[in-house]
């Protein structure tokens, strides 16, 4: 005789509960019947079908005079409950709403400048960089716009972004130093070399750590372990020394070597 597993299962408890003290779990075996173990054949589920594609593509045609002032009218909607749905039609709107992007990074509500940058970085907008580059250079700007400007204008084209990361590199602010100083990695161009350098001595450690971090990743030079904890002034002023005199020798001709590649297949 088979039984089903659960029903098994509940014999057995109900038997346990009912057992006297000292009961002998041989008397269980003796009471239950024997349980035939059996394999469910294995049916493989169903394959996917491919469900077509019901996105709406991105506007590439230029914006009419209306539509452009319709889009303006849709930025003070980048805060508040409506910021995702006013970001989704700017998306909608394409590359051609760029211009009432640009506007919005002049908007006193950083809440509304810093959903415009989100909203060019999910339009991949490249002719907004230069705007970007302006709004992280601007020492009145927020961090955390800052930042995020500087960001965006590197994943969007790193090619128009050397200047922001000079700028900020010397910034008062050691969130915006730190910033410039993780983000040049992301700079595949020689002009950050020397900047980088120049942070290897900042006095807040998270600021050279990552200007050292970002040296290593884009150079590959190889040097001695830079143990900031347990380094002093002097010491950071001499690996200042060493980057500066391996990079006057070899500035000429040296070249950004390529990023790894991920190993994982695709």
């Amino acid at each position: 005789m088979t039984i089903p597993l659960m029903r098994y299962t509940l014999l057995v408890a109900l038997w346990l509960l009912t057992m006297p003290v000292g009961g002998s779990c041989w008397a269980l075996a003796e009471m239950l019947p024997p349980v035939h173990l059996t394999q469910v054949p294995y049916e493989a589920p169903p394959a996917s079908q491919e469900s077509p594609d019901v996105s709406v593509p991105p506007n590439t045609n230029p914006l009419s005079p209306e539509e452009l002032a319709r889009a303006e009218t849709l930025l003070p909607l980048l805060e508040g409950k409506q910021e995702f749905w006013a970001m989704g039609e700017f998306v909608h709107l394409g590359e051609p709403s760029v211009p009432a992007l640009i506007k919005a990074l002049a908007i006193p509500s950083p809440r509304i400048r810093y959903n415009a940058i989100e909203t060019i970085s999910m339009i991949k907008a490249v002719s907004a960089v230069p705007a970007l580059v302006t709004t992280a250079k601007d020492m009145n700007e927020i961090p955390r716009v800052r930042e995020h400007a500087v960001r965006v204008a590197i994943r969007l084209d790193s090619g128009q972004a050397s200047e922001a990361i000079q700028a900020m590199a010397t910034d008062g602010n050691a969130s915006i130093r730190k910033a410039a100083a993780f983000e040049a990695r992301y700079v595949r161009q020689k002009s950050v070399i020397p900047i980088l350098i120049a942070l290897v001595t900042d006095e807040e450690r998270f600021v050279a750590l990552s200007a050292l971090h970002s040296l290593w990743v884009l150079t590959r030079h190889e040097t001695e372990f830079h143990d900031w904890d347990a380094s002093t002034k002097q010491d950071r002023s001499a690996w200042v020394s060493e980057w500066v005199e391996w990079w006057n020798d070899y500035k000429d001709v040296f070249e950004i070597p390529e990023p790894p590649r991920s190993k994982r297949k695709s």
